[in-house]
């Protein structure tokens, strides 16, 4: 308040001359007690300053990123639920639009208890996703602020207590930069490709595994009735746990995943054998990201010349090509594609992202930043975001479930 009338007014009714006035004797008023408390008391005021906000609501921004999966809305849910059970009307939740696209571009909007409910059987992400390459976060295009730099800015601008982000491989690594750079951050583990390191298991990979198990076992009776060999491709780029576990679920004969490198010439040996022994049909689970031995044994600059070069659409129909000169069968290619990740998630994906959203829930909770929520030895677990960050997780081929498919007579490609 000012002196200028006897019982002080606020600055709105002076003219502006006066209100500028009014500003300059309160701003020297106060720097003159500044420089009056001294250096203890001026550090005793940042401290208790650093929190002041915790009188104030916490502010949760979330997001999902990457490839969408089931369970992403379960997961959102379970943090949601346990955040609202803890604070109550203390916390706002703020959903962020389209991943790290809405963080970059400050599309963010408070959302309400009611958001929330109705959505744990529900496909997709209420949220929606994109991808935003991880080698372009730190590039700067002409005149404009890196894509870090403005993730980083909107945080700021948002006041967010904490990032709760929801994605694989390439999220995680974002998410672990933005955490370097000091933005308080709790991850939930989502690929339907179970690749993530750190973790036993991801939401997502139970429900696509069994969409890719419905797939083959529908897969048998026509192969049967027309004695044909199918091949069946499996989403899965860089490690093969899905396509394993569908194949063996669903009685494969053949599982062909990255891990292993394939010879054509092995897999069509065990296709004319099941033939010789009586056997009408066979069918043969690929990972998309399958390779044979020979681009095994490429540089990588070659094995991209290689595949730019190739005429199929996918390494599903090369192999159907190399087999069908070989064997001289009838083989077709099915590809259920997208179909593994859309769809309702199942019961144990649905119950794994409770269990995930009320541990990051907890996390927040505690202030324990920069960790993903993880399963290990079926508990869950904290798992720092420095340990996760750029580690693939893939098929250990002498682990035990290559034997197990090896000990059932299953080719494995080799």
């Amino acid at each position: 308040k000012c002196e200028r009338k006897p019982s002080g007014c606020p600055f709105a009714f002076h003219n502006p001359p006066q209100r500028q006035n009014c500003k300059i004797i309160i701003q020297n008023s106060i720097l003159q007690f500044w420089k009056q408390l001294g250096e203890k008391a001026q550090r005793d005021f940042f401290d208790k300053l650093k929190n002041y906000r915790r009188d104030e609501t916490m502010k949760i921004g979330m997001l999902t990123s990457g490839g969408d999966c089931q369970g992403l809305n379960a997961a959102l849910r379970g943090v949601a639920k346990a955040l609202y059970q803890e604070f109550g009307t203390a916390v706002t939740i703020y959903g962020i639009r389209d991943g790290y696209r809405g963080l970059i571009e400050g599309d963010y909007h408070p959302m309400e208890p009611q958001d929330f409910s109705d959505i744990l059987t529900r496909g997709g992400t209420i949220l929606g996703t994109s991808r935003q390459p991880f080698k372009t976060m730190q590039q700067a295009e002409e005149n404009e602020a890196t894509k870090l730099e403005k993730m980083l800015d909107t945080c700021r601008r948002a006041r967010f207590d904490c990032l709760v982000i929801l994605g694989g491989n390439g999220t995680h690594k974002t998410a672990n930069l933005l955490s370097e750079h000091g933005i308080p951050v709790v991850t939930l583990p989502k690929t339907i490709d179970n690749d993530l390191w750190g973790t036993q298991v991801t939401f997502g990979f139970q429900s696509a595994m069994n969409i890719a198990v419905e797939v083959i076992d529908s897969i048998h009776s026509t192969a049967f009735s027309h004695s044909r060999v199918f091949i069946v491709e499996i989403m899965g780029h860089k490690a093969g746990w899905l396509t394993l576990h569908a194949g063996i679920a669903s009685g494969a004969d053949v599982i062909v995943i990255p891990e292993i490198p394939y010879d054509a010439r092995a897999i069509a040996a065990a296709i004319q054998q099941r033939a010789r022994g009586g056997k009408r049909f066979s069918i043969v689970a690929v990972a998309e990201g399958a390779i044979s031995r020979e681009e095994a044994a490429m540089s990588k600059k070659d094995f991209k010349a290689a595949r730019a070069a190739m005429p199929y659409p996918s390494i599903s129909y090369r192999l159907a090509d190399e087999l069908q000169k070989i064997t001289s069968q009838e083989i077709r290619v099915t590809i259920p594609g997208h179909f593994q990740r859309g769809g309702a998630p199942c019961a144990a994906d649905r119950l794994l992202c409770t269990r995930l959203g009320v541990a990051a829930a907890e996390l927040i909770r505690e202030g324990k930043f920069g960790n993903m929520v993880a399963v290990q030895n079926d508990r869950i677990v904290p798992v720092p975001l420095k340990e996760v960050a750029g580690r693939l997780k893939t098929v250990p081929v002498d682990g035990e479930l290559v034997h197990a498919a090896r000990e059932l007579g299953l080719c494995m490609g080799d």
